[in-house]
């Protein structure tokens, strides 16, 4: 059985392709070979998984439908492009002492591997100096080209924040007992007046999908704000890959439980769960569109069949008065005074604070919203109102649900069964559907419950996807590739496979983490919202933010106390995320930062004088000491001497000032100055090789020379300058920009020209 596995991966080439030439094709598509290779790893493994899971009667068929199914596609895609395997036709034709290749020469195969549709549509991207995530291109947000109806925008964020009626009432029944419909009105009470204001807040703020990170970006700067976002895209990571793992293991756990199927899948949950991501991913690589057209279906119906389940519930709650008597009277007979019911139920609110999942990403994916025709990108006034009708109706409608299902499942549902291998853990109201409403109707609840908690994994998910382009390629932190969005969904399900196995998913396991990475962005939103309040001078509205960021800075304290394995989990989260950055910022140091070199009209006036008088341009580096006549004609007098620079020869001081070293890209603008009878230009950037490189670079262009430079020996040690270069901006000047220069310039005749003496 397994080698039929591996042949459903690799063989749709052998059916389509037998009789082609495959020497010459395999050289030309080597990313499709090895990704079919890894499909064929992939493909034994999840194929010997099923072998034990999946009847044969119905593997067989499946997977021969799979291969057939493959060899088409093959089929039709060889015949629309180059990504799939098929001789090639290039020749080089029309240079003298040649004559048409047999063979494709190793230009013609770099050439139609670059062409390749399956690169081209991986690697997809905006291509823009700074993208502002994925779903934020300010130009097809204006246009209304990526952008929906507030209230489908909703159902994507909805997937995550409704799914947690499939859990939600059975975690406030274990966590208070009795008391659980007063503790689930706490909840309410902080959702509606603490985290709907605050976010309608983050939304005015941050209306480009930045969310609350970058609110407490702009608090901060220099190194301390890039360390500060690193850290919450931690927790962000944290709460966004549990979210998709538990979400996918509780669907699991509905489907093992469901009467027809727990005998056929009972211990497959590991299996049943990476399946499940496995579809989410297929569905994000597939296009977003897809996503939210899927979310939108998800929502409406588990929310209506809900509906029907606590109606049905209140129903026979109303036709039998004494359940809800004999509730009230354990209620009063373990609390003496309705303060102390109140306050018992204050105390285990933390436990339910799951039920507040959502929010972050309801502004998190802001530039999906559709705003008005005149909304501008410093003031898309449209897309903010929208938004905060997004979460308003989402806080009501949640609201409602937890209250109500909060009710009827402590009425109705026997304590015993809230416990851990009673039939409601985890799946009270669908415990009502199959007790009250057959197990016919049950069951279709059951898929209800099931398909959207396999998609709450859909929000999280989007959540990364703008989260991790909009931060880390800005900050250098990442490669340059993470802007596009399915590598980073393959990267992203990699990692939910491994949370997976490593918690055998288990969603009791994951529970801890899950609640940590979601009370930490709301925590951190919170104390952004409030500290940017009291910068404004809204003493009132800070002091009101500030009571909202203490009730989540006490939930916080109590869940890491009760839970601390969420916090470890973060910390490795973290770990993981600034040893990869300081890696990818090391890696990428030597890039070209700048996107752009202006000069004002003193600069350009300055550079049109010097071509005049000799071509091309000489510059001298200078780092700015005193400024005045003196400090020119020493440093003129030491570089000419050591370089060997004719005295007639007309040169120009190059300074550069460094502003944030932190920064990674930057435009540059570039002045002048006269210092008696010396030239300057002046220019301002995160790092003075960079600029300097920039600079040249720009000054080439305009007279089609390339320009030259001329730099003195630091006198630092090199561990030294390594150092001051990555966190500084400086460190020794004259390799590195001469690197940066190679690497921006692969023409050494068009290359300015580095020269170092002393």
């Amino acid at each position: 059985m397994v080698p039929l596995v591996v042949d459903t991966w690799c063989l749709p080439a052998a059916i389509h392709g037998t009789g082609r030439t495959y020497g010459a094709a395999l050289a030309v598509h080597r990313s499709f070979v090895i990704a079919m290779a890894l499909g064929s790893v992939a493909g034994t493994i999840v194929g010997g998984l099923l072998l034990n899971t999946v009847p044969s009667a119905v593997l067989i068929p499946f997977l021969a439908a799979l291969l057939l199914l493959a060899s088409v596609e093959f089929g039709n895609t060889s015949k629309r492009g180059p990504a799939c395997i098929h001789r090639s036709r290039l020749s080089v034709e029309g240079l003298p002492g040649t004559r048409p290749a047999t063979r494709p020469t190793l230009l013609d195969v770099m050439n139609v591997r670059d062409r390749s549709r399956f690169r081209t549509w991986f690697f997809q991207a905006e291509q823009q100096p700074d993208p502002g995530g994925f779903y934020e291109s300010e130009s097809a947000a204006t246009s209304h080209q990526h952008v929906k109806p507030w209230w489908k925008v909703m159902c994507l964020t909805g997937v995550d924040y409704f799914s947690t009626l499939g859990y939600q009432p059975g975690i406030a029944a274990l966590a208070a007992g009795a008391l659980a419909p007063v503790a689930t009105l706490v909840l309410v009470l902080v959702t509606l007046f603490g985290a709907l204001p605050m976010y309608r807040r983050v939304a005015a703020e941050s209306p480009h999908g930045d969310g609350s990170l970058s609110m407490l970006e702009r608090l901060l700067s220099y190194w301390p704000s890039k360390l500060l976002v690193l850290a919450l895209i931690g927790f962000v990571a944290t709460g966004f890959i549990i979210t998709i793992t538990l979400s996918a293991a509780d669907a699991s756990a509905h489907l093992v439980e469901n009467p027809f199927l727990t005998d056929a899948l009972h211990g497959r949950e590991v299996v049943i769960t990476l399946v499940l991501l496995a579809a989410l991913a297929a569905v994000f690589l597939k296009g977003f569109g897809e996503a939210i057209g899927i979310a939108v279906v998800l929502v409406v119906v588990y929310i209506g069949l809900s509906a029907v389940v606590v109606v049905d519930g209140f129903v026979r709650v109303l036709a039998n008065p004494s359940t809800f008597s004999d509730w009230t009277t354990l209620v009063t007979d373990a609390h003496s005074s309705p303060l102390a019911i109140f306050g018992a139920s204050l105390l285990v609110f933390p436990a339910l604070a799951l039920g507040l999942s959502g929010f972050e990403t309801g502004v998190v994916v802001m530039p999906l919203v559709k705003g008005d025709a005149t909304d501008t990108p410093a003031e898309p006034t449209g897309r903010i109102r929208n938004t905060r009708k997004l979460l308003t109706t989402a806080a009501l409608i949640m609201s409602v649900m937890l209250l109500g299902s909060a009710m009827v499942t402590t009425l109705l549902i026997p304590a015993a069964e809230f416990e851990p291998g009673g039939e409601a853990n985890g799946r009270a109201l669908a415990y009502l559907a199959h007790e009250f409403l057959g197990d016919g109707f049950g069951t279709v609840y059951d898929i209800a419950t099931i398909g959207i908690l396999w998609f709450a994994g859909a929000s999280a998910m989007a959540g990364l996807l703008n989260i991790v382009p909009r931060y880390l390629p800005r900050y250098g932190m990442a490669p340059d590739w993470a802007r596009a969005t399915r590598p980073l969904v393959v990267v992203f399900t990699v990692i939910a496979a491994l949370v997976t196995i490593a918690f055998r998913a288990d969603v009791d396991a994951q529970a801890g983490a899950y609640a940590t990475g979601v009370l930490a962005l709301m925590t951190s939103a919170a104390v952004a919202v409030t500290l940017t309040e009291w910068r404004r001078g809204h003493r009132k509205a800070g002091a009101f933010f500030g009571i909202v960021a203490a009730v989540f800075v006490y939930t916080i304290s109590v869940t890491i106390i009760d839970r601390p394995e969420g916090l470890l989990i973060a910390l490795v989260f973290i770990a993981l995320i600034l040893i990869l950055s300081v890696v990818s910022r090391i890696a990428r140091s030597t890039e070209l930062r700048v996107q752009q070199v202006t000069f004002d009209p003193a600069a350009e006036e300055l550079l049109d004088e010097v071509l005049v008088v000799n071509a091309p341009v000489r510059f001298i580096a200078n780092k700015v000491q005193a400024g005045d006549d003196v400090e020119y004609v020493e440093k003129s007098l030491d570089v000419r001497m050591d370089n060997h620079l004719d005295a007639a020869e007309t040169a120009v001081f190059l300074e550069v000032t460094v502003t944030d070293a932190s920064e990674f890209s930057t435009h540059v603008e570039v002045t002048a100055a006269r210092i008696g009878t010396h030239r300057v230009l002046r220019a301002t950037g995160p790092s003075v090789p960079n600029v300097l490189a920039a600079v040249l670079l720009a000054v080439s262009d305009r007279d089609d020379m390339p320009s030259h430079i001329y730099f003195e020996w630091s006198e630092r040690a090199p561990g030294q300058n390594a150092l001051r270069f990555l966190f500084a901006g400086e460190g020794d000047v004259p390799p590195l920009t001469h690197e940066i220069l190679r690497r921006a310039e692969s023409d050494p005749e068009k290359r300015p020209m580095v020269h170092v003496g002393g």
